[in-house]
């Protein structure tokens, strides 16, 4: 299943309904309590688009993403540029 990193802004708390086969798996809150970014899976933008607007949430930036597993690239020193 694709995943996708939400941006969004928002004023207060939010409870979300899951449909379309969008599933919430964690979220990262900026300091200030105003932007939050969110690791979703679901089969498309579009169902998540869908599934913000029938929860009445904002939703500025969608980015399909994958996961990057650091042990996957050995324990080598990296050189800085």
């Amino acid at each position: 299943m694709p995943r996708y990193l939400i941006e969004r802004r928002f004023a207060g708390e939010i409870e979300i309904a899951a449909d379309e086969g969008v599933t919430w798996l964690h979220s990262y809150v900026s300091e200030d309590g105003r932007k939050s970014f969110d690791v979703y899976e679901a089969p498309s933008p579009e169902a998540i688009r869908r599934t913000a607007a029938r929860n009445r949430l904002p939703l500025d930036v969608i980015t399909q993403v994958r996961v990057l597993q650091p042990y996957a690239y050995g324990t080598g020193e990296r050189s800085s540029r």
